[in-house]
């Protein structure tokens, strides 16, 4: 063979060898930053965050996520009042519902009112966790005029995101992708912002509230299943410096933790930090934050607090304080979604009277609270925390 040949043949190699090893490299990079974070890392950036307590938040005068962010209904006023009742008792978070209509329909609006949303917090030192997606209650959102509350009954116009024609949908996902990846990106760097909650209750399929317009129940458990793990990836594209999670919901009392369900599985092994919902007995709280520690990632209660069910501040807050927990209640001041009301008052409203004992709900709607103890008892907890 030639020597020059053989120098030709060299240098191809080199260049092809090269130029693999630097596809593998970038390959490498992409992967680690799109990756869920370590536990070392879930566990630094959770060191350097104060004990987080605070509402699932909705203002007084929005029946649901949409009628909170629409330009025609978006009230920062009030807002900024709540908040600053928020801000008054010791709370410094919030979490709060987005909805991917929104996003379809103003893009741009609805990025310049979060930025709004997101100056009143930081003015009053609360850092919102954000929700993207919801599979509770109606299934047929609707942009627009929302209806009424109606009498008597607990959350009776909440809205799923996506609702169940998007869902069952599978052309419509890239829609699904352009919003979170649309949101994700324009605040990816904001520290104003303390996570993102990509998935609330992922596989629950409204027993007993919406049976004529919701998915069948495996059908919506299956495409849940298989879209959830998707839009992690969505969410991890745009590289957030904030922390992804979707909250463990449906096992708060259970005895047998080895049989968890799919969704349970996915959001344990792609969550960066791990969240839960338990609205049960303290001893059962302090259970399951035991189970949840063993992942060895922080751990955030992310609804808790129904007062006939057993879950009360007086008992379960101490707990999650001792734990280090952070714990976020559902319900800050009682208005539209009328979740002071019982669940049971979807088949029995309470249109004469309220109930005995409020439901959920921190706050009347003039800022005095339900119950004086309760204030006193959050104050309490989080001065110096």
């Amino acid at each position: 063979m030639h020597p020059g040949v053989l120098i030709v043949k060299n240098l191809k190699y080199a260049f092809l060898t090269s130029t693999l090893l630097g596809l593998i490299l970038c390959a490498s990079v992409a992967s680690t930053q799109t990756a869920r974070w370590s536990e070392q890392k879930a566990n630094a950036w959770y060191a350097q965050q104060p004990w987080l307590v605070g509402s699932n938040y909705v203002p007084k005068s929005a029946i649901n996520q949409l009628e909170m962010w629409q330009e025609a209904t978006f009230n920062p006023t009030e807002i900024d009042q709540e908040f600053a009742w928020a801000e008054a008792m010791g709370m410094n978070t919030m979490r709060v519902f987005l909805h991917d209509l929104l996003w379809q329909q103003d893009a741009v609006g609805f990025q310049k009112r979060m930025d709004q949303f997101l100056t009143i917090s930081s003015r009053h030192h609360i850092r919102p966790l954000l929700v993207l997606f919801d599979s509770c209650w109606d299934p047929l959102p609707h942009l627009g005029l929302q209806h009424p509350p109606v009498p008597g009954v607990h959350n009776s116009g909440w809205v799923q995101s996506p609702g169940a024609t998007a869902l069952a949908d599978p052309t419509l996902y890239p829609r699904l992708k352009a919003y979170v990846q649309g949101v994700i990106g324009a605040f990816a760097n904001d520290d104003r912002i303390l996570g993102w909650d990509l998935w609330n209750e992922p596989d629950n399929t409204n027993a007993g509230s919406y049976p004529k317009t919701e998915l069948k129940e495996k059908d919506k458990r299956d495409r849940v299943t298989a879209l959830l793990p998707q839009v992690f990836e969505w969410a991890r594209e745009k590289k957030p410096t904030q922390p992804l999670t979707s909250g463990v919901w449906g096992d708060d009392t259970s005895s047998d933790r080895s049989k968890l369900g799919e969704t349970a599985q996915i959001q344990l092994r792609e969550s960066d930090i791990i969240t839960f919902h338990n609205y049960s007995w303290p001893e059962y709280f302090k259970s399951e934050v035991a189970w949840l520690k063993k992942y060895n990632r922080p751990v955030i209660c992310t609804e808790y607090m129904a007062r006939p069910a057993g879950s009360t501040f007086d008992t379960v807050l101490p707990v999650a304080r001792q734990e280090r927990v952070g714990a976020i209640n559902w319900g800050f001041v009682a208005g539209k979604t009328q979740t002071y009301l019982p669940w049971e008052s979807w088949q029995h409203p309470y249109i004469l009277n309220e109930p005995p004992v409020w439901f959920h709900e921190v706050l009347r709607p003039d800022g005095a609270p339900y119950r004086q103890a309760e204030v006193d008892l959050i104050r309490q907890l989080t001065a110096n925390k």
